[in-house]
């Protein structure tokens, strides 16, 4: 080296020795480094030690890295699933930055438990550590803490539900638990307050208390010193000590890098998949927690009821009390491990139990094939959704939610294939536009995830899951599979939001559906003296809401011409109006095995819906398949004798005179749910606590909660009131708010639950002998006050009136604010569900006039923000939007009639 190359080194090295000397007078970092480098480690650096720098690594990896993504993610349920998808699929390194962050969490508890055996194996804990171990002990619930809340954010399906079994574990708790889950969800349910808590608690809580903690353990270590090998001296060490710098330092660095090498090489081999969005109605959905939950997971499927609390509370309870009492509970000064036989051993077991559960969670996974079939549905539809292109989320003009309107023309081919989607019932189990429903599963990008050829083949010969679930083959000329696969290409997207084309569809509308389509319903034919044909379309028409409201069109099809269940005009067609009214009210075994309830409603609901089943046609069939299906009536007719209630289109077995008023008006006043107003001071608070919403104005039952007529029978006694003020754990996730009326308020509350009595056989002949005189004078009244507000349509059948009612509403009768609501309706795509203005429904959800109309606005509103689990499931989609639409939307639901279309 020349002497001017080592002048200029030396004028290098002077600068550098200049500055540093320039810091250290200021801050004095020298003293610093050698306080934090010279800790002395008594028998010198070992291996073993490294797994503490490990986990402060990771968790320095995991503030940078969720740093990153935080920049990106938007913490509302509208708008989180997109945000994490822009990251996977658009942002630069954006998938491999949120690989990193979702194995680091994996990591950190590895990493936490190998720190925690190699402490507890060493001893590291006795001699004045006691604090040390508790700081330990602490900042570990804290990582898992980080594990749990981080884990929604995505809000996939995944997360959705797994967090859903969380919360739901922490609400047996007794006494504070349905306490703690309010707290957790900040609500009933989950949605967006839960992913905005779960976001606070995971981005500035936890990490600010793991901070905390992490300065107190590192401060109680120096205070204490390294407790060194196990044969040392864990008050006064013997063996020689060597300084923390840089033997162990170089181990723990390179520790550090063999972590940093391992989850880079994950994350970008095996990026982390993210699911479809979170949807509450998916009931097929099977949740699985993280990995390291997995053993709580297991150990509670073997408690039920009661017991649960021993399991959630007892058991867990014990072991963490003995995790932190460590130090208190083994106070000898011995470290070695095989003379330290008790403590060794019980956490042996408790280690070997937590692995065998695991383990075990998998097994019966894999063992059981429905659930295994599940699963592997689950991980196909995360692959696929993870293939997709990323799909923005548009905001609409107004502000209120995302917009669902397809941008651009509308694809003729993709309308037709809609049409086809619906005339062929596949809604029915799919959900309306393909989203899932309560059968079948989301068919977001089913497209990607089977080859055009293999979709085909599928939907022509479904394999064995599909049929198990009542898949039936799909038989239709190739242009119209082709228009079928154009829509299921779209669905999840905007462009899948078009008007179904029904124009080329495979199968033509029945002659009933086209008839009823033109307002007149065809008729059955009628015995002699039989009303007119005006007559039995108004009944056929009132029948079909019927049909609509009580979900048969989910099993039984459009114009119950097939899907999950067989058509329904062979099967009914060699029975009589009483017997196929019998049925409807008691269904056989096999009908009850294949899932169809029985019918909770009033006789005029229960004769209309006959009288809409008689307009069906059968659609093409040969004879085997009757014969078939006509089977499985077989048992029931003849092994049960039918009262004579008559039919729907013959002559009344009743006079219409003043003698038969009399029985008429006890048989109504027996049925409460025929649709008579009860004039009972408990039918108001039934109303003003918005139990109507749920379960129905006349306590009918809903899509959201069941049938109220009858329980009295199920509930004798004290027992219905008892039920009431201590809800079951079920009703309590079903959404049902507790209820804090005063004893005498509670009490005629509980007498009109009590008055709802069950529609029986022989009270439905008594009203249908009987009812005729009672009927046309109720046919009258209504008819004198239509003018008020209900176009009332009567007519003549069996004897009897039936009567369909449609409110009269005139939006020019609306208020400004409540007009502004029923944009907001409308923009929001609430009519998809409850019908055009809320007042019908559909199959998918039940009207909102006569139901939610009622509720008190202050109660309509929290019940739009924090929708119940019944509302989640039913595919209630969440309600974002700001204060102003909704007073706006408020008003319009409050603004419509008391009483539906449907009712």
């Amino acid at each position: 080296m020349s002497n001017d190359e080592r002048n200029k080194e030396s004028a290098e090295s002077s600068r550098h020795g200049r500055l540093f000397r320039w810091l250290d007078r200021r801050a004095d970092i020298d003293k610093l480094m050698k306080e934090s480098l010279n800790e002395p480690v008594p028998g010198g650096a070992r291996l073993a030690y490294v797994f503490g720098s490990g986990l402060l690594f990771i968790f320095i990896s995991q503030i940078i890295t969720g740093i990153c993504l935080a920049l990106y993610y938007v913490p509302s349920a509208e708008t989180a699933h997109t945000s994490v998808a822009y990251i996977t699929k658009q942002v630069a390194a954006g998938a491999f930055l949120r690989s990193l962050h979702s194995y680091g969490s994996s990591a950190m508890i590895i990493v936490l438990v190998l720190h925690f055996l190699q402490t507890f194996l060493y001893g590291s804990y006795k001699g004045r550590r006691e604090l040390l171990w508790l700081s330990g002990a602490t900042l570990s619930l804290f990582v898992l803490g980080m594990g749990f809340t981080g884990y929604l954010l995505p809000w996939d399906q995944k997360a959705y539900f797994a967090t859903a079994v969380g919360t739901n574990i922490v609400g047996e708790i007794p006494m504070i638990g349905n306490w703690l889950t309010r707290l957790l969800r900040g609500g009933d349910t989950i949605g967006t307050l839960t992913l905005s808590r779960f976001y606070v608690a995971h981005v500035f809580l936890i990490p600010a208390m793991i901070f905390l903690f992490i300065a107190a353990h590192i401060f109680l270590f120096r205070k204490a010193g390294a407790a060194g090998p196990m044969n040392e001296d864990p008050v006064e060490p013997k063996m020689p000590a060597e300084y923390f710098y840089p033997k162990q330092v170089i181990m723990d660095m390179a520790f550090s890098l063999l972590l940093m090498a391992g989850l880079g090489f994950l994350a970008y081999f095996h990026p982390e998949g993210l699911g479809p969005i979170a949807n509450p109605a998916d009931t097929h959905f099977l949740p699985r927690p993280e990995w390291y939950y997995l053993p709580m997971f297991e150990w509670l499927k073997f408690w039920e009821g009661p017991k649960v609390v021993f399991a959630v509370i007892v058991v867990p309870g014990l072991l963490a009390a003995g995790f932190f009492l460590m130090p208190f509970l083994d106070r000898g000064l011995e470290r070695r491990p095989w003379r330290r036989p008790i403590p060794v051993l019980a956490v042996a077991i408790v280690m070997v139990g937590i692995v065998y559960l695991g383990m075990r969670s998998e097994m019966d996974d894999r063992d059981d094939p429905t659930t295994a079939a599940q699963l592997a549905l689950q991980a196909q539809q995360e692959k696929a959704y993870s293939a997709a292109p990323f799909e923005p989320y548009i905001e609409s003009p107004g502000g209120t939610g995302p917009a669902v309107l397809p941008s651009g023309p509308v694809n003729p081919l993709v309308a037709q294939g809609r049409g086809i989607f619906q005339e062929h019932g596949c809604s029915g189990c799919h959900g309306d536009v393909g989203l899932g429903g309560v059968v079948g599963p989301n068919l977001t990008g089913i497209t990607t995830k089977f080859p055009e050829a293999q979709l085909v083949d599928l939907l022509h010969h479904p394999n064995a899951q599909m049929r198990a679930g009542n898949m039936p083959s799909v038989d239709i000329s190739a242009d119209q599979m082709k228009a079928l696969l154009a829509y299921l290409a779209v669905i999840g997207t905007p462009m899948a939001n078009v008007q179904a084309s029904f124009g080329n569809t495979a199968t033509a509308p029945s002659a009933g559906a086209r008839a009823q389509a033109a307002g007149v319903a065809e008729s059955a034919p009628t015995a002699p003296g039989a009303p007119a044909a005006p007559a039995a379309s108004a009944a056929a028409a009132a029948g079909a809401q019927v049909f609509l409201e009580h979900g048969c069109i989910g099993c039984h099809g459009p114009n119950g011409s097939g899907g999950r269940a067989p058509a329904l005009a062979p099967l009914i067609a060699s029975l009589s109006d009483s017997q196929l009214q019998a049925l409807v009210l008691h269904p056989n075994a096999k009908m009850t095995k294949g899932g169809m309830p029985p019918f909770f409603g009033s006789p005029d609901q229960l004769s209309e819906l006959v009288a809409y089943l008689r307009t069906l046609k059968a659609p093409a069939q040969n004879s085997a398949q009757l014969a078939s299906q006509s089977a499985s009536l077989a048992p029931m007719q003849s092994s049960v004798q039918y009262p004579d209630m008559g039919t729907a289109t013959g002559t009344s077995t009743g006079a219409t005179t003043g003698k038969a008023a009399p029985a008429a008006q006890e048989a109504q006043a027996m049925v409460v749910a025929s649709g008579q107003e009860v004039a009972m001071p408990g039918r108001q608070y039934f109303q003003d606590l918005g139990c109507v919403a749920c379960h129905g104005p006349s306590g009918q039952g809903t899509k959201f909660a069941p049938s109220l007529i009858g329980v009295s029978a199920k509930f004798p006694g004290d027992k219905l009131p008892y039920l009431l003020h201590h809800m079951t754990p079920k009703m309590r996730a079903a959404g049902m708010p507790q209820i804090t009326l005063p004893e005498a308020q509670f009490n005629q509350l509980v007498d009109y639950v009590r008055s709802l009595k069950p529609v029986t056989a022989t009270m439905q002949m008594t009203a249908a002998q009987a009812g005729g005189g009672a009927a046309n004078a109720r046919l009258s009244s209504a008819v004198g006050g239509s003018a008020g507000g209900a176009s009332v349509t009567g007519a003549a059948v069996g004897g009897r009136t039936s009567v369909a009612q449609k409110p009269v509403w005139q939006p020019s009768q609306l208020s400004p604010l409540a007009l502004d609501g029923r944009r907001v309706f409308q923009q929001n795509r609430c009519e998809t569900c409850h019908g055009v203005d809320g007042l019908n429904g559909t199959v998918a959800a039940p009207p909102l006039a006569g139901t939610a109309s009622l509720l008190p606005a202050d109660s309509l509103e929290s019940l739009l923000r924090h929708h119940t689990t019944r509302m989640q499931r039913g595919g209630m989609p969440l309600t974002n939007m700001n204060a102003t639409d909704m007073k706006a939307l408020v008003t319009f639901i409050r603004a419509m009639p008391a009483t539906s279309g449907g009712q």
